[in-house]
């Protein structure tokens, strides 16, 4: 008996101080979180105190030494590849998601797996290098001699495609655990009642794994957002608004990559580098926010149908 009780109270002591231990690490998270923000405004606000917000946002002139900071071009190219990246990778991903979760089997379906997380797990500068040494010499010798326009190679198609190729693996990885987490039984009702298995995954199952799938993209969102390190080997870096795709351009994070360690000894251009930052941190938070509500929302909505 006495022992039985020393060991249910090791037990307990063991759970307490567990619990307590994750307890601190949540804590953790969110105060860097917090102090991270708290940083990043207060090191934006010399800009902040010499600018309106709204000119910087929307001012097309990039000069420093002028004082002037127009974040426009860059935002203009981060809109313009994140939209591109997500029209051409969305489709491919999900339906490449359904062939994994519905169709691939055995051996083919844990190499397919695999390769997807292996994938997202490659560093941003190998899909840059990957950006050079491929992507840019087919936009230059092939797409763009297509739409008989002029370009090096270098610009936001590329970089449009290379953001695609690093997003990809993300949706596809959680858009097949969300069709995987699926009842069998929901499957084996719906082939019962004479529905094909291809009609099966398209109407059915995409429609009911539709909040993982949802938040894989927004979260897929959030990663063409703050892809910086690859897309600064490949999009040109020109602050100019640009007027076709296969302009060189500029997005908020190659701004930050290709400018902060020059103007480190200028206060004010380092702050307005900074505020770049805090924009980025703050859409990215409400893209990881939203695919968080969206998922809850949505998830809660399909239970009740």
């Amino acid at each position: 008996m006495a022992v039985t009780s020393l060991r249910s109270g090791r037990r307990l002591l063991l759970d307490s101080a567990t619990k307590a231990l994750f307890q601190l690490l949540t804590w953790v998270c969110i105060a860097i979180f917090v102090g991270l923000a708290l940083v990043l405004t207060q090191q934006s606000l010399p800009v902040l105190a010499e600018n309106n917000v709204a000119d910087i946002l929307f001012s097309g002139t990039w000069d420093p030494e002028a004082g002037q900071f127009g974040f426009l071009p860059a935002i203009v190219g981060t809109l313009i590849t994140m939209s591109v990246s997500m029209i051409l990778v969305v489709p491919i991903a999900v339906l490449a998601s359904v062939y994994i979760a519905e169709y691939a089997r055995g051996s083919i379906r844990t190499l397919l797996s695999s390769s997807v997380d292996i994938l997202a797990a490659v560093p941003s500068v190998i899909f840059g290098l990957f950006g050079l040494l491929i992507v840019a010499p087919l936009v230059d010798e092939v797409i763009a001699p297509l739409f008989g326009a002029g370009s090096t190679g270098l610009g936001l198609l590329t970089a449009s495609l290379v953001i695609a190729v690093m997003t990809l693996p993300i949706i596809m990885s959680l858009s097949v655990e969300s069709l995987v987490a699926l009842p069998d039984s929901l499957r084996e009702t719906v082939l019962s009642l004479g529905e094909t298995r291809s009609g099966m995954a398209i109407r059915i199952l995409l429609r009911a794994a539709g909040p993982g799938i949802l938040s894989a993209i927004l979260l897929g969102l959030g990663r063409a957002f703050e892809a910086s390190i690859a897309v600064a080997m490949v999009i040109g870096g020109k602050n100019l608004i640009p007027d076709s795709l296969f302009d060189a351009g500029q997005t908020l994070p190659t701004l930050i990559v290709n400018t902060f360690g020059e103007m480190m000894s200028l206060p004010e251009t380092r702050s307005a580098l900074l505020f770049a930052a805090l924009v980025l941190f703050v859409v990215v938070t409400a893209f990881n926010l939203l695919a968080s509500f969206a998922r809850t929302r949505l998830e809660r909505h399909w239970r009740y149908q």
